[in-house]
């Protein structure tokens, strides 16, 4: 137990002309450490050095603790015991990864909000335009032939209509406003995904330079799968065949199997029977999910193609009927007709968002895909204590499909026996989409 000696205590008083002096003077006594204690505590904190967030090396010197001046402190070694240097400065490019993605999230969110409302008012004020040409055209074609002036005005005003609404349908199609918001809401919440992983690694670990660099991956390939540019980075809304979504880069399943330490669980959680389980799971997404969704983008995107011919080739009909309406019949039936069913094609078209439609379709396929090599790849790893612990990435796969364990057994359990029997499985893997 530490005492506290006063050696002595002196309280003088002059006359009033000289200042009065307060001296107090004290020892602090402490047990005797030990002797191999005392060396390597002098050695840690005099070679003790570590670096800031900023990449600065600072030394604090500490106070003597001694009358024999032999302590003198300076910090650290203790960097060197836990890694203070580089855990830091990748902690710091972690943390400027997550507040870039923070930032993504709200610039997309944002852009679709934006794009949203593009589709809207574009829908509305081309259909506005095409039925009031289209009235034009009925009304010139109803007017007489005494009113020559009112009849040109007419015909004039309906062709200018006309052929602004078809530039109008040209642009929008070509871009596809609903399928461009949709491409910027898969992407917030892709980036929100993106940002809770790496929250949820900061809380459970210090992250090294191999995560810093997997992050960037991440986040590039996601700028190249939805970017947020139209000119010259648009995604083609008019492929040859349907593709479906490739947000992740193409190593991220390597590189994610060589970060797993080993474990000292009897075989990391796998099993003869998890690992056959996994592989009638692939099947089953292949054969039925996958297949359905390729499908299904196929058909939407033929609808599309179609609806983005026809919308503008029906309103150029009209325009070059309008200056005819007057002389005939014909040319009057062609214009309003045309206006008409050019209104009911975009209504159904953009009104329907079928381009939003497909990149709905697009993701999906995508997410099943990102499914399909990820379970491939985990079992490519013959080395079972290189691969995520068993047991967790099957409550992974079973989550994202919306199973639980006995029912993802049931499927896969289905999926043996129907290749076995040859006859196929009536079930989808997913019970999300």
């Amino acid at each position: 137990m530490a005492s506290l000696q006063t050696s002595s205590l002196i309280f003088s008083s002059s006359s009033s002309s000289c200042p009065s002096k307060n001296r107090i003077n004290a020892a602090l006594q402490l047990p005797e450490l030990p002797k191999l204690f005392k060396t390597q505590t002098r050695k840690v904190v005099e070679r003790l050095n570590f670096q800031a967030v900023d990449g600065s090396t600072n030394t604090i010197p500490l106070q003597k603790i001694d009358n024999n001046n032999n302590n003198v402190f300076t910090i650290p070694e203790l960097a060197e015991s836990f890694n203070l240097s580089s855990t830091s400065k990748a902690t710091a490019q972690f943390y400027a990864i997550l507040e870039a993605v923070a930032d993504r999230v709200e610039m997309h969110s944002n852009m679709g909000e934006q794009r949203n409302n593009w589709n809207t008012l574009l829908l509305n004020s081309i259909n506005m335009i095409t039925l009031t040409a289209s009235t034009m055209a009925g009304v010139a074609a109803a007017t007489t032939g005494g009113a020559g002036m009112s009849l040109l005005a007419l015909k004039l005003s309906s062709t200018l209509l006309f052929s602004a609404a078809t530039g109008m349908s040209l642009v929008m199609n070509k871009i596809q406003p609903s399928q461009l918001a949709e491409e910027q809401r898969n992407a917030a919440r892709l980036f929100r995904q993106l940002q809770k992983k790496i929250e949820t690694l900061l809380a459970l670990r210090a992250p090294n330079e191999q995560d810093v660099k997997d992050a960037m991956e991440k986040v590039l390939a996601l700028d190249k799968a939805y970017p947020l540019p139209l000119l010259g980075a648009m995604i083609e809304k008019f492929p040859k065949t349907f593709e479906p979504a490739v947000w992740w880069p193409q190593n991220q399943f390597q590189k994610r199997n060589e970060s797993y330490q080993t474990t000292t669980e009897e075989n990391n959680g796998w099993s003869e029977e998890l690992e056959a389980e996994m592989r009638e799971i692939i099947e089953v997404v292949k054969a039925k999910d996958t297949e359905d969704y390729e499908r299904l983008g196929n058909l939407a995107l033929k609808i599309n193609k179609t609806l983005a011919i026809a919308g503008p080739l029906l309103t150029g009909i009209a325009a070059l009927s309008s200056p005819f309406v007057g002389h005939g019949s014909l040319a009057a039936v062609a214009a309003v007709t045309a206006g008409s069913l050019a209104t009911a094609v975009n209504a159904f078209e953009h009104g329907a968002q079928v381009g939003m439609v497909i990149e709905m379709y697009r993701n999906c396929a995508g997410f099943f895909k990102l499914m399909e090599n990820s379970i491939e790849a985990t079992l490519e790893e013959s080395n079972v204590e290189k691969r995520e612990n068993g047991e967790l990435f099957r409550m992974k796969v079973a989550l994202e499909l919306g199973r639980s364990f006995p029912q993802l057994k049931d499927i896969a359990a289905k999926s043996a026996s129907s290749r076995t029997d040859g006859t196929p499985i009536d079930e989808f893997a997913s019970k999300l989409f």
